[in-house]
């Protein structure tokens, strides 16, 4: 406090040290010639000079620049009015400097935050759009082609229903994907934790995704066998659906006569990792930063094909940050890929 008193007040400190000491002089001088001085007359003469000095030059310079320097906090917010006039504006402008340039530096950070921001919202609101575009459509040109007259023909409806029951299918995956994203993001989808075996939940997801893998001969397998249970506290239905959400995604980039393997490894004390690791396509470096955005697709028309609603990644990022943890990826284009995830062992 001490060192802001003495940084505040120095231009009135100074200021009144002048005029305290011209006028003591000139004071000495008059009394000398006209009155009878006494040598403790100049001290005291001083003193007082010094003392209403400061006070005036301090108060009077601090009400000629208050509203000035006021006006200057208040369109920059840097400070709020109701806490400026608590306390005395310094005389001192190197503080305020300090204060502007902070103020222009945050929100220059600001800005182009917005700028990342607004220039994903864009691409969202394209992606959403583009996302339930097609399979709409979809479903209305089969609806209509029906109804000019191909419903007639027995095969030919059947035909077509069944793929317009596949593109309603899959709004269904979008929408309900994008409810579960929003709740996730503001907090309303509760987790019910629980103990379970992660070696259990591995192999029901082997079985949920054994006739899929096989169309490509692609082998499900752990790295190890894990004769003992391993026991995480998680929620046990969220998580297999990341792990239902990696694996597809393996099985789905994975090359013909691949391999997708899981393995669960002690990272500290009491958090296990979880690694997914395939022998696919892999995803070049300029991918890896945006590949838990929503609707973002490194092959876009490749993976429309598979289909699935294009926020597995966002959904799995979303429910491993839900329970505090940590999700990886790293990947080499050509080599494969490999996403692991950090639980919480039960004790």
């Amino acid at each position: 406090m001490q060192a802001k008193f003495k940084k505040s007040y120095k231009f009135a400190i100074n200021t009144s040290l002048y005029i305290t000491i011209y006028i003591t002089l000139l004071m000495s001088v008059f009394l000398y010639y006209f009155h009878e001085l006494k040598w403790y007359h100049v001290p005291l003469l001083a003193l007082s000079v010094y003392v209403f000095s400061f006070f005036i030059i301090q108060f009077r310079i601090e009400k000629f620049i208050y509203k000035r320097v006021k006006k200057i906090y208040d369109d920059l917010t840097l400070l709020e009015s109701a806490n400026l006039s608590k306390g005395a504006i310094t005389t001192d402008m190197k503080t305020l400097t300090q204060e502007i340039d902070k103020f222009a530096k945050d929100k220059k950070i600001e800005i182009e935050t917005l700028r990342v921001r607004e220039r994903y919202r864009k691409e969202f609101l394209g992606n959403v759009s583009h996302e339930l575009k097609t399979p709409l459509f979809t479903v209305q040109g089969y609806i209509l082609t029906l109804l000019d007259g191909a419903m007639d023909d027995k095969n030919i409806r059947k035909k077509y229903l069944e793929r317009a029951s596949k593109g309603i299918e899959r709004l269904g995956y979008i929408i309900k994907d994008l409810d579960m994203i929003t709740k996730l993001e503001v907090g309303d989808l509760s987790l019910n934790d629980e103990e379970f075996n992660i070696v259990e939940l591995v192999e029901n997801v082997f079985e949920m995704f054994e006739m899929k893998a096989s169309k490509k001969k692609i082998t499900l397998t752990f790295d190890m066998d894990y004769s003992e249970p391993i026991l995480v506290k998680a929620d046990k239905e969220r998580i297999q659906q990341v792990l239902a959400n990696l694996v597809v995604n393996s099985i789905k980039y994975g090359r013909q006569k691949g391999t997708t393997e899981i393995s669960i490894e002690n990272l500290i004390k009491n958090k296990v990792i979880i690694r997914v690791t395939d022998n696919g396509e892999g995803i070049e470096n300029e991918h890896l930063s945006r590949l838990f955005e929503r609707f973002f697709r490194v092959d876009k028309s490749g993976s429309r094909k598979e289909g699935g609603s294009g926020l597995g990644l966002s959904i799995v990022k979303h429910i491993i940050e839900a329970h505090n943890e940590k999700i990886y990826v790293e990947s080499e284009y050509g080599v494969g890929s490999e996403f692991s995830f950090t639980l919480e062992k039960a004790e």
